[in-house]
Order: structure tokens, then sequence, then C-alpha cells
């Protein structure tokens, strides 16, 4: 299935999407590709409320984005696989069930497909500013995210798998 259907199928059934996407078999490059998607498209979504920020307070908006890259596509996905192994590590001890790999590819699943949310919240934050809408699609971007992961990490270390 294309990676746009398996987005949207991923906010009705995420735990088939999952099962989906490990019977393929640990492929590192799909995981990666899936980090770094992810990382993009947060990236992308803080371009409007870093223009907002530098038109507001003369900031250089050059500046800004040079450090919203870096610490989006450079530090987060090592962080993300930092988060991934401890979960791991846990989860492995406890159940001893699922992989390492299951663990970065729900992980890093969960970041790209709540990645429209994603977007939905830099939108809000660049041309809405700070307020109730601002405070609503941040928690409906965290709450999908955690819905995703949480179902992910179910089938890797639940009964399901």
């Amino acid at each position: 299935m294309p990676l746009t259907q398996d987005i949207v199928a991923t906010y009705r059934r995420p735990r088939e999407v999952v099962r989906r996407l490990l019977a393929f078999g640990p492929r590192e490059d799909r995981a990666l590709a899936f980090v770094m998607g992810g990382c993009a498209i947060l990236f992308i979504s803080e371009w409007p409320s870093l223009a907002r920020e530098a038109h507001l307070s003369g900031l250089d908006l050059n500046m800004q984005m040079g450090g919203a890259l870096l610490g989006t596509l450079m530090f987060l996905p090592l962080a993300l696989y930092a988060v991934a192994f401890v979960v791991h590590l846990v989860l492995g001890t406890l159940t001893k069930r699922g992989t390492g790999y299951g663990s970065r590819l729900v992980l890093f699943w969960a970041l790209l497909a709540s990645g429209p949310l994603a977007l939905l919240n830099g939108l809000t934050a660049g041309f809405v500013g700070p307020g109730i809408q601002l405070q609503i699609t941040g928690v409906l971007w965290a709450v999908a995210f955690f819905v995703f992961w949480i179902s992910g990490l179910r089938v890797v270390y639940g009964r399901e798998s």
C-alpha cells in the first residue's frame, strides 16, 4: 500500500498498519526513511511559527531556521533511536517479546503518521499564534502520536504478535 494510504489507514486501524509494516521483515532502510521523513515534516511544520516569531520580534529568520534544521534533522533522529532502545530494553525485559527493530519501527511510524496533525499545529502556531486553538491542535497531535505509538507497541510486545 502506498505510504499516504498507510498514513490515512493508521488513523482508522493503527494495529493493522503496524502488522503489515512488520510483515515486510526487518528493513532498517525503511525505519530510517520513516524517522527522517517524520523529522522533515516536523521541520516543515515549524516554518510558519518561525516566520511569525521573526516578523514580530525582528530576529533573523535564517538563523532560526538553521537552528530548527539542526535540531530536527540531526539531533531528533538520534534522540528517537535512543528512546526506542530504552523502550525495547524495558518492554523486552518485561515481556520477553518483541525486537529492537519493532520498537524503532513503531516509534518512527507514529511520528510519521502523526505528521499531518503536526503540520496543522504548525500552521495554527504561525497564523493564529498562542491561544486555545494552538493548544487544541497540539493536544490532538500529541494524542494521535501516543495512540499510534502505544498501539504499535502492543502489537510488537503484546500478545497480539
